[in-house]
């Protein structure tokens, strides 16, 4: 389930309350016991730890030089599309303006990062950048049609999008991060 939105296209994540932009790290999660801890009580949506059992691989968005964790991405390669299916998408609590009283959020940029890290893994797996998940909803789905250019396909959800590689290129030339060899 993809629940994020696109809220402001920079190349770092960008403080809402200073404006300063801030370097990011993508840190792949391997480990249960550390997957643990980010589950639907604390606001990530569901328990992340269960998503290792399907195959995917699991990745963070982090500020640079940290395990803050801002957002968290399941993946796994589909041949049947010849795309990276994403399973779950989310950004951090704090990120997340449902769970803030006044709709706030500490960084804006999450979303459009971890869509250019589903984008570049789809890359490296063979699939030239395409890649396919469920939105959350109809609103999402339309969002990312005017965002992204996605196309609402339908097929095995509702609510289930396809970005194709010109698209997701964009997306890519947009945001900045390093890979860590780090895995937690």
């Amino acid at each position: 389930m993809i629940t994020v939105w696109i809220d402001d296209f920079t190349p770092c994540l960008k403080d809402e309350s200073t404006g300063e932009l801030v370097d990011t790290e993508v840190v792949r999660l391997k480990r249960k016991s550390f997957l643990e801890k980010y589950n639907k009580n604390n606001g990530w949506y569901i328990n992340w730890a269960e998503l290792l059992d399907a195959d995917n691989e699991i990745y963070a968005l982090v500020i640079k030089g940290s395990v803050n964790i801002q957002g968290l991405i399941a993946l796994a390669g589909s041949d049947d599309m010849q795309a990276v299916h994403i399973a779950w998408m989310v950004a951090a609590p704090d990120n997340n303006p449902v769970f803030s009283e006044d709709h706030s959020k500490k960084y804006s940029g999450v979303g459009g990062h971890l869509f250019a890290i589903a984008a570049q893994r789809s890359e490296e797996m063979g699939y030239e950048g395409a890649i396919t998940g469920n939105a959350a909803n109809k609103e999402l789905v339309e969002h990312y049609k005017e965002v992204f250019n996605a196309q609402h396909i339908g097929m095995l959800h509702p609510y289930q999008v396809f970005i194709d590689s010109p698209d997701t290129a964009k997306i890519r030339e947009v945001y900045n991060y390093e890979w860590t060899n780090e895995e937690l």
